[in-house]
């Protein structure tokens, strides 16, 4: 098998990688096409991404949304500080506002507040009655910061930690040449360095 225990971290060879950066790219290709771009068989390429699914690497395939175009174009963090800083309090909070159709993700943080959660609404409108109707009317909460998102890019194709240096935060080139490109003719996943 290709991956090794390295603490909680899973060393993944070459073929893996190029594997999840394609599937990241596009998942909606067949693996006909995946085993193409990826340089191996067919057979290859539908082994290892259901090695990859049965080892809880790829956790689902979903569809990226425009948000404008479904009518939630305003876009904002809400830091929210809990008291009673409980375990019990914080697993409520956070059963209750992932429930809510404007949340798109939750983060339970260290610092001076206990959540920072990301929303979606209609119009500045929307945000105010989410903050003062549903926010600030629980009991749990203490403290409310809100932050308008202007512009929001995020990675599309997310590499594991061990393509990194060790220590370093710089990723390793993958290639020879240290460009991130492969040479002309070689694989994409090669191993050499």
């Amino acid at each position: 098998m290709p991956e090794a225990a390295q603490g909680d971290r899973k060393v993944y060879d070459q073929l893996d990688l190029a594997l999840l950066r394609e599937l990241q790219r596009n998942a909606r290709q067949t693996n006909r096409e995946l085993a193409k771009a990826t340089h191996v068989v067919p057979s290859t390429s539908l082994q290892r991404v259901r090695a990859l699914l049965d080892r809880g690497v790829v956790t689902g395939f979903h569809a990226a949304v425009d948000l404008r175009t479904i009518g939630r174009g305003v876009q904002a963090l809400v830091f929210v500080k809990i008291r009673p800083p409980s375990r019990r309090v914080i697993d409520q909070f956070r059963v209750w506002i992932m429930e809510l159709p404007e949340v798109l993700g939750v983060f339970v943080t260290s610092g001076d507040h206990d959540f920072v959660i990301h929303i979606a609404v209609g119009d500045t409108g929307d945000l105010y009655g989410f903050v003062l109707d549903r926010l600030t009317q629980r009991p749990e909460i203490a403290d409310v910061y809100t932050s308008v998102v202007f512009e929001h890019a995020r990675a599309t194709v997310v590499q594991p930690a061990s393509d990194r240096g060790p220590g370093n935060g710089k990723a390793r080139p993958a290639s020879p040449a240290g460009n991130g490109h492969a040479r002309p003719g070689e694989p994409r996943w090669s191993s050499r360095r």
